[in-house]
């Protein structure tokens, strides 16, 4: 498992040095950038009603825009709002080898005035098809909400490394009965090409 995420990791990373040259973005001046994501995720039993453990390896696209210009320059808060569309995989690794898919719409505040850090929050959600063979859950088409934080580190021309923490919750919103929710935790590395 750790050597798969480690490989995915070396790729995206080898990958960027060539896209990387036809670039020349910076955060406080790019249009979008495009991400790749890949890490663990583990569900907390007892947390809220979370009786089952999903562990899962997850791989998330994402493509953001960027909404506006800097604004608070000068001020701790300097950064620019953005729009993140993600579309999610999630394996399970201890249910058979069973997957979730999705689609996740998310609001994003990028803090921009460090020179060498650029820490982001992001918090919002969507639809999730989920096909873990959990009678608990009660359907197959689930709802998603998380927030979270992370932080980019550039590594190379408009090419960052991101590390990225969320809280991830999964349920049917009560469409149906029973509604057992899987609350995760979920760690995240990635790479970013701003353009």
């Amino acid at each position: 498992m750790v050597k798969t995420m480690l490989a995915v990791v070396l790729v995206v990373i080898c990958s960027s040095s060539v896209l990387a040259e036809n670039l020349g973005k910076t955060t406080a001046d790019a249009r979008f950038e495009l991400t790749l994501l890949s890490g663990y995720g583990i569900s907390h039993r007892g947390f809220g009603e979370t009786r089952t453990q999903v562990q899962t390896f997850d791989i998330i696209p994402r493509l953001g825009w960027f909404l506006s210009d800097e604004i608070g320059k000068g001020s701790w808060f300097q950064g620019r709002h953005q729009l993140l569309v993600e579309l999610p995989y999630h394996l399970a690794l201890d249910h058979g080898g069973r997957s979730m898919v999705g689609g996740y719409l998310l609001g994003s505040w990028k803090f921009t005035g460090l020179p060498h850090l650029k820490p982001y929050i992001f918090a919002g959600g969507g639809p999730v098809y989920v096909d873990l063979g959990l009678p608990s859950m009660g359907a197959k088409l689930n709802f998603s909400y998380q927030g979270g934080t992370g932080l980019q580190i550039p590594i190379a021309k408009a090419t960052m490394l991101n590390l990225e923490y969320r809280y991830h919750h999964i349920s049917n919103a009560g469409t149906a009965s029973p509604n057992e929710p899987l609350n995760s935790s979920k760690l995240l590395l990635g790479i970013s090409w701003l353009r």
